[in-house]
């Protein structure tokens, strides 16, 4: 099947907003292409090494290009939303986000998708989870909890520094037989993780309905789904429902907006972590959440990003 490839020029600080915007208007998937991927590979912090690198791929470059796929039938409808939501997001203020130029192509998404599930290894994150796509073998170690994502479906594959944190600070707080709600739930990652760590019982949702139905697959592979409610909204309205932990992995702006409604579901003593937030909408969200009455426990950094954990 053919698609419309669309790519967008921005920075690395701005990468992960604008993929979370196109994310909305596709079937097809997101790539970030970074430079800084490729200077972690030279450095060997991700843990893989290379024999030859292109010497191309070593010059300092600040363009990143992000990429989406989408149905040429609704691709003039749906660039145009992505370019009007990107231009409101850069006039807020607060991050670089380059200059936003912007190219479409045709081309045959069975063959992109291929290539692109070649990209994809085994990650280890924390003490135990390894998030493993579904499509490569890999051998479970002692002690390990695997965590199989057809990955192609939504965004949430533990690669970025925002997933990362939240899976560390989970294994961290999380207690056999809590409760654990995930707001913002994308592919289902950190309920799914959730619930083969232990957890009793994992409310996961989200507002993306392709995300809901991504959570839902993912949480059937992995043998959870008896334990994983997934549900289409941006918060559980059922205020009854108590979580021991609460995630949630979104933008700034959003978390600030479910403040007020979000300590509604988590139980007295209970854990909230919060990721997404970028250096300068950190005060912003800390006084958010410090307005509930919320205690805040500790925060953790990678790269632009930040990750809050608060107890009620």
């Amino acid at each position: 099947m053919e698609y419309v490839e669309l790519t967008v020029h921005t920075t690395s600080e701005a990468s992960e907003l604008v993929a979370d915007v196109m994310w909305e208007y596709t079937e097809g998937g997101v790539a970030v292409s970074d430079a800084k991927d490729v200077v972690a590979l030279i450095r060997g912090d991700t843990g893989v090494y290379w024999d030859y690198i292109d010497e191309e791929l070593q010059v300092p470059r600040t363009d990143v290009l992000v990429k989406c796929f989408i149905k040429p039938d609704v691709a003039d409808a749906a660039i145009a939303d992505i370019r009007r939501q990107l231009a409101e997001m850069k006039a807020r203020g607060g991050l670089d986000f380059g200059s936003l130029e912007e190219t479409r192509r045709m081309i045959d998404g069975d063959d992109w998708i291929d290539v692109w599930k070649k990209h994809f290894r085994p990650i280890h994150i924390g003490k135990r989870v390894v998030v493993v796509p579904a499509w490569i073998d890999y051998e479970k170690k002692a002690d390990e909890v695997v965590v199989t994502l057809d990955s192609n479906m939504a965004f949430g594959t533990g690669e970025h520094e925002t997933t990362s944190m939240c899976l560390e600070a989970l294994q961290e707080v999380l207690r056999a037989g809590d409760t654990v709600i995930d707001v913002g739930c994308g592919s289902g990652i950190l309920g799914i993780a959730a619930a083969k760590l232990g957890a009793k019982l994992c409310y996961l949702t989200d507002i993306d309905p392709v995300a809901v139905e991504s959570a839902r697959h993912n949480a059937q592979e992995n043998g959870v789904s008896e334990k994983c409610i997934v549900a289409h909204s941006d918060l559980l309205a059922d205020a009854s429902v108590q979580g021991d932990v609460v995630l949630a992995n979104i933008t700034a702006e959003i978390l600030t907006r479910l403040a007020p409604s979000m300590p509604k579901n988590l139980k007295q003593g209970g854990t909230l972590i919060l990721s997404g937030i970028i250096e300068n909408r950190r005060a912003l969200v800390k006084e958010a959440f410090a307005a509930q009455g919320l205690t805040l426990l500790g925060e953790r950094n990678k790269g632009e990003w930040y990750a809050l954990v608060y107890q009620r």
